[in-house]
């Protein structure tokens, strides 16, 4: 495979130097790669396509006329993350979640935080996310943030910064744990030549996080999900497989006496620990949505007398909320009295009046992001926008400045991809994974999303993202 017309942009390449230098970390794929024909590289592409289609690993596209099942195109070329680097991503990770948690407690129980006005109250207690019914709650171990995926981006500097905490069902997971064994195959024997950490062991440190929620010696556990028709439903079945737990959804569940049941063809057998996939409002109807269907009647009661632990808790998505986003460097310092060590992007408030001004003037310049859309959704990039769209977000945020956030554009950093025309750059961002029970793990991987169209900056798998294998080296 020849890399020698690669070319390297203005942005941070994840591979090569700006001179076209291969960088250290890299020297050894390259060399294997280099080995390679053209063809035989894009034969192990459409193998690592084929398998995807046969193990299932599909998600579901909504409002998409072309059909819903889609695989998560998988790029066989992988992103790689020396040791040190990763070093200093995981301690931001764990300082990060850390305070994100005691956050959580705070403001559903004595709000030290809004009282001292290092965070507005009325963003807070006026968010649609604030569940009201979980005022005074305390979890479990005092754990509301299980699991959570944090999303990085690399600007030109090489520098990464957060960009979104997602701390409600964070999705992607099993992409990372399946791509693993697909990419393993392309290269069996590099993976161990280089010293890459494992990911496989991911669903036994979750199964270890969930049975600590509970006090029981072997407590039961399910997976609840909404159900086929979800977007994520191969990552559900696919956990509570490799956990060799229950599978649930509501229709399977039922409460007495304030404990939880699972219908099952013995008879009901107490559930102790649910790993919820289905969103706050839609858990339980008699306290959140009296329209959902997919909950289960006093599900909420039992959570509060302590009879089920949920991960994550209800109640957590009010701190991933965007506008909240801009205020986790000050709750870091409040909670923790450290700076913190990962950067937010800049963000600017629409809510407030100075950054929202600044915002209308140069909205062809910046990103704007409705504080509760996730999946690329509510989004536009000035840059690339037209000028009817910056008219059309200009209303919304006069309209409603709560509802919107702006960042400048950042350049992504890109890695090399492998297209029609041979390796490209293409802009990646990146997803940890944290496990939060005993200890705060961070995963030794991540699942690395790539934006397949040329000079894309979207690199979520609704809006046609793809995604890499990510290494992490042990040295």
């Amino acid at each position: 495979m020849n890399t020698e017309n690669y070319h390297v942009g203005e942005n941070f390449d994840e591979m090569f130097t700006e001179e076209g230098h291969c960088r250290a970390h890299y020297s050894e794929f390259l060399q294997q790669i280099k080995k390679k024909s053209s063809k035989k590289m894009s034969q192990l592409q459409f193998s690592a396509n084929k398998t995807q289609v046969a193990m299932g690993m599909t998600f579901n596209v909504y409002h998409d006329n072309q059909g819903t099942e889609k695989i998560l195109h998988l790029d066989i070329v992988p992103r790689i993350i020396p040791h040190e680097e990763w070093k200093h991503l995981e301690a931001g990770l764990k300082q990060r979640i850390k305070a994100l948690n005691l956050f959580l407690d705070d403001i559903y129980n004595e709000r030290k935080i809004l009282k001292d006005k290092v965070v507005p109250e009325e963003l807070i207690l006026k968010s649609q996310d604030y569940l009201e019914p979980c005022i005074g709650l305390k979890p479990p171990k005092g754990i509301w943030c299980h699991i959570t995926g944090t999303d990085l981006v690399r600007d030109k500097s090489g520098e990464y910064y957060i960009l979104e905490d997602n701390l409600r069902c964070p999705s992607g997971v099993s992409y990372m744990l399946e791509s693993r064994e697909i990419i393993k195959r392309a290269y069996p024997e590099l993976i161990n030549k280089l010293g890459v950490m494992p990911v496989s062991d991911y669903p036994v440190k979750l199964l270890k996080m969930l049975q600590f929620l509970s006090d029981k010696e072997n407590p039961v556990i399910g997976v609840l999900t909404p159900g086929i028709y979800n977007s994520a439903y191969f990552e559900h079945s696919y956990l509570a497989l490799q956990m060799g737990v229950e599978l649930v959804s509501g229709i399977d569940l039922i409460v007495k006496d304030k404990n939880v049941y699972m219908q099952t063809t013995k008879g009901l057998e107490q559930i102790d620990v649910l790993y919820r996939r289905i969103d706050d409002t839609f858990m339980d109807p008699e306290v959140f949505n009296p329209e959902s269907m997919l909950g289960i009647p006093g599900l909420f009661e039992a959570y509060k007398a302590g009879n089920i632990a949920i991960a994550n808790a209800p109640g957590t998505g009010v701190a991933d909320d965007k506008a909240v986003y801009a205020y986790v460097p000050r709750i870091i310092e409040y909670y923790l009295n450290e700076k913190p060590i990962l950067n937010n992007v800049p963000t600017y408030l629409c809510r407030e009046e100075k950054d929202r001004e600044y915002v209308l003037e140069n909205i062809e310049e910046l990103v704007i992001k409705e504080t509760n859309a996730a999946g690329g959704y509510g989004m536009m990039i000035g840059p690339k926008a037209t000028v009817e769209e910056h008219a059309k977000f200009r209303n919304l945020i006069k309209n409603n400045p709560n509802n919107y956030i702006a960042q400048p554009t950042l350049s992504l950093s890109t890695v090399p991809t492998l297209t029609d025309e041979g390796l490209e750059g293409r802009h990646v961002d990146l997803r940890p994974y944290i496990l939060y029970g005993d200890d705060i793990n961070v995963i030794p991987g991540a699942l690395t999303r790539v934006a397949l169209k040329k000079g894309s900056l979207v690199v979520n798998s609704s809006q046609g993202g793809g995604s890499k294998d990510t290494w992490v080296l042990y040295k």
